[in-house]
């Protein structure tokens, strides 16, 4: 059975190379290609399409609300976890006001594993240009984060 995100992804990554043929500005932004991709009849909304886009805008919606805590800190309120549901990888969100704490553990930890995730994604990048791209001059990354969150802490408290 053929995985239709793999071929929406291969779909739209062909309407990114058609844009990039077709002489328009590179680099360009996703708007830009978005708006070649309409105007030339390459994408057009379906229902499920519409409905992921509302989703997706309510997830960053729920992604920016933030409360200030009984100390004074600016909290994120909404919290998701992945799970499964009906053989299906789903999002649940719940409020850091009303969920549960297993719940709340759950998406912390699936919080920390997306910036793990992301960090690993950016040193296998990293590597791969200093060893193809700058051998003599390699960019340098540290993933100790410890001195950039005290750092933080410090700004937050003096705000």
């Amino acid at each position: 059975m053929p995985n239709t995100k793999t071929n929406a992804w291969h779909a739209h990554q062909q309407i990114v190379h058609d844009y990039q043929d077709s002489g328009l500005p590179w680099p360009a932004t996703a708007r830009q290609i978005a708006s070649f991709a309409i105007e030339t009849d390459r994408w057009r909304p379906q229902h499920s399409l519409l409905v992921g886009q509302c989703a997706e805008e309510l997830s960053r919606a729920m992604r920016e609300e933030y409360f200030i805590d009984p100390q004074g800190r600016s909290v994120r309120a909404k919290h998701a976890v992945r799970t499964k549901k009906d053989g299906h990888q789903v999002s649940l969100w719940g409020d850091w006001r009303t969920a549960p704490r297993e719940f709340m553990q759950a998406a912390f930890a699936q919080r920390r594993q997306q910036i793990v995730g992301d960090c690993h994604r950016l040193k296998i990048d990293v590597d791969s240009y200093n060893e193809n791209r700058s051998p003599e001059q390699p960019i340098q990354m540290v993933f100790d984060f410890s001195d950039d969150l005290a750092e933080l802490k410090a700004f937050d408290e003096a705000s």
